[in-house]
């Protein structure tokens, strides 16, 4: 019998903080111009997380139906592929998942505008089932994007600008420009763990046509993609905090890029991708502290 444990274990809640990062920015900076609601940060982060969750679920699917997880893979055994549950129950599970968070998404959009902006609320209504279709074809299909080199361009889109510009947009009900540049500081982190995973997995992907693009790349290639990801995302929080610059305190965010720099390095000499595996855990945790940090910077 499939018991609760390995449900949670299938939702891989390590991924959580990741997923939450971008929306601590985008609310951060909400709240640093005066905008606030308790209700609406909590509806937010409830709906990425719920995101995320079935993002991973539907992950666990695709591969395992696919047969990409398999015994050549690196990192630990998924739910389906280990046999844990099954096809059907995984089915059940990504619909129940997928409804449950569109209710939350559902909730987020009328508590951040009523019935007095319909136009914000229809164009929400849209970004939010295409988050759920893009967690579901990254890797479910015959057309999944994941496995055509496209998945660090949808992680910039989602996990970058709609988490951080998006809920920005929720609060504030304008547009700053310049909030785009801490957007893609957190989606090029973001991609930069995925790029990881990507980087551990390429030879297992390789044999199973998926494609990557740490398998486009090569190994060489894959690895200075990997430092113009740190090295550009650094640059454009780095704008925005002399852009919007008020005290030393805007610069907080830089604390993240030590750990993040000494395990650049490491990446650029890794010859084992097994040893990449706890070098994406890493970058997961400091993008979630840059958000802190990078938050607390312009709040302070």
């Amino acid at each position: 019998m499939t018991t609760f444990k390995t449900y949670v274990q299938a939702a891989r809640l390590r991924t959580l903080p990741l997923s939450v990062s971008g929306i601590i920015v985008g609310s951060a900076l909400a709240y640093a111009q005066g905008f606030a609601n308790w209700k609406i940060l909590t509806l937010a982060l409830l709906t990425t997380i719920g995101f995320q969750i079935l993002s991973n679920f539907a992950n666990d699917y695709g591969d395992g139906v696919k047969g990409t997880d398999n015994e050549d893979r690196i990192g630990p055994k998924r739910a389906l592929q280990s046999g844990a549950i099954s096809r059907r129950q995984l089915k059940k599970t990504i619909f129940i998942t997928a409804g449950i968070t569109l209710g939350i998404a559902l909730m987020l959009i009328f508590t951040a505008f009523g019935t007095d902006h319909w136009t914000y609320t229809l164009l929400f209504f849209i970004l939010g089932m295409a988050s759920i279709i893009a967690a579901i074809k990254y890797t479910i299909g015959n057309k999944a994007y994941g496995y055509s080199g496209f998945g660090d361009l949808f992680v910039l889109l989602f996990f970058g600008f709609l988490s951080v510009v998006g809920s920005y947009f929720l609060f504030t009900k304008h547009l700053d420009w310049t909030v785009f540049s801490p957007a893609i500081s957190v989606g090029l982190l973001s991609v930069g763990v995925l790029h990881l995973n990507n980087m551990r997995d390429r030879e297992s992907d390789q044999k199973v046509n998926k494609k990557t693009l740490a398998v486009k790349l090569g190994v060489v290639k894959a690895k200075k993609y990997y430092y113009y990801l740190i090295g550009f995302s650094f640059l454009f929080a780095l704008f925005y905090a002399n852009y919007h610059y008020n005290s030393i305190w805007n610069f907080l965010f830089v604390i993240a890029y030590i750990p993040i720099v000494k395990q650049l390095i490491r990446v650029l000499k890794n010859t084992d991708p097994q040893k990449l595996d706890p070098e994406l855990k890493l970058l997961a945790l400091s993008t979630f502290l840059f958000a802190i940090l990078f938050g607390l910077g312009q709040i302070l």
